[in-house]
């Protein structure tokens, strides 16, 4: 089972490239950063996911794809992705065209982990329905594949739609990077098999008997999925189970701070893996 990261990369906290780096020195296999555009300053304030008042990093983060080619061009080994890239708030073709870039660009080690988003007036200021923005993240994704896939692409769907095009770089990875489907909704491990290569779910406590649920339903359907386990906690328990479970790799949230408190979270992150393991 691999291990990594994922961290809100703030402009006042530990640069990306910097992370990145202990990250790769320390062993572990990947490092994903998270996104959001910006964060409305009218209105009822929002109300993370999580519960509770909303953190500041959401409204300080850097850019989640610039972030990614600043940890990819320092490291050599080191996965980066996004955890989430919020898709609906992208044009497909320019996504698709920065996804195939920095995948070139770190020699095929970029993960793409996508969501539909949870705060409304975010979603609305990119000109999208919240209540069709799964639909869209469907099509964008599917309008990617073909852009990353196909000499001459083209696209035509309710939300998406354009005439062939030319688009390169292609990406590194064959036939293109992972699609990781984040969420813990009731149809997230539909939307996986619909359009995704893998789950990307904060731990909760059914996580791991739907990861087993997804892989019977993957068997079933002659497709091979992974499920990649954000939020880990440091708990060799957890940790434990996950392994059994199948979980492909563990990632544990790091807080977007100086390097001391990084460094000492991922101590505690690392002592609990090898408890698990028996080390």
């Amino acid at each position: 089972m691999e291990t990594g990261f994922g961290y809100f990369a703030t402009h006042d906290a530990v640069r990306p490239g910097v992370l990145a780096q202990l990250v790769e020195q320390r062993g572990h296999d990947a490092l994903f950063f998270t996104e959001h555009t910006h964060i409305q300053a009218s209105g009822e304030p929002p109300v993370p996911p999580e519960g509770g008042t909303l953190p500041r990093r959401y409204a300080h983060t850097y850019d989640a794809l610039t972030a990614c080619t600043a940890a990819g061009v320092v490291t050599s080994r080191l996965r980066v992705g996004t955890g989430v890239c919020l898709v609906p708030q992208h044009h497909p073709i320019s996504l698709a065209k920065t996804v195939a870039s920095i995948d070139h660009l770190t020699g095929g080690r970029f993960e793409l982990g996508v969501g539909a988003g949870w705060n409304e007036p975010e979603i609305r200021n990119h000109g999208v329905d919240p209540a069709r923005r799964f639909a869209v993240m469907k099509e964008n994704v599917e309008a990617m594949r073909r852009i990353w896939t196909q000499d001459e692409a083209e696209y035509h769907g309710r939300f998406v739609s354009f005439d062939p095009i030319y688009s390169w770089p292609k990406p590194a990875q064959r036939p293109h990077p992972p699609v990781l489907v984040g969420g813990t909704g009731p149809r997230v491990l539909d939307r996986v098999l619909s359009y995704g290569d893998g789950w990307l779910p904060n731990y909760a406590p059914d996580v791991l008997d739907r990861a087993c649920e997804l892989q019977r339903r993957a068997a079933d359907a002659g497709r091979r999925v992974v499920t990649v386990v954000m939020a880990a906690p440091a708990d060799p328990a957890v940790l434990e189970a996950c392994e059994r479970a199948g979980v492909a790799r563990v990632m544990a949230w790091l807080p977007s701070a100086g390097l001391d408190r990084l460094q000492r979270e991922m101590d505690t992150f690392e002592a609990a893996l090898a408890e698990a393991r028996g080390e």
